[in-house]
């Protein structure tokens, strides 16, 4: 399997989990948590491909400080933004958006990891 099909295979999984969670939500809370899961799909998979390609080139750490300060950012901006327009649903999207990111950096690591261990070198 290559680089791409491998990550793409693992966002694929993540967004079906981030459905399947968000539909078994409350339905008040469920169109907030799907809001928050497609901003952190939308925002995490370009900037894990970004990471994972860039792995053993002199601008990896670069690539990868960027990400996660465009990550921090877009949590922070959108906690200021949703609180004051959901209220209480806040919670629901900013839970969907973080638990998104962390799994796709889970799945940028892990993908990453396959890609340049020294497993076939034995």
């Amino acid at each position: 399997m290559t680089l791409a099909r491998r990550y793409l295979a693992g966002v694929a999984g993540v967004a079906a989990l981030g459905a399947v969670a968000t539909a078994a939500l409350p339905p008040s809370d469920r169109a907030a948590a799907g809001w928050g899961a497609a901003v952190g799909l939308v925002l995490q998979t370009p900037l894990g491909w970004w990471a994972v390609r860039s792995i053993g080139t002199d601008r990896f750490m670069g690539v990868w400080g960027l990400g996660m300060l465009a990550r921090f950012a877009t949590v922070f901006i959108v906690g200021f933004l949703a609180f004051p327009v959901l209220g209480r649903r806040a919670g629901a999207m900013l839970g969907a958006m973080v638990a998104v990111l962390v799994a796709l950096l889970l799945v940028e690591g892990a993908t990453a990891l396959k890609e340049h261990s020294r497993e076939h070198e034995r």
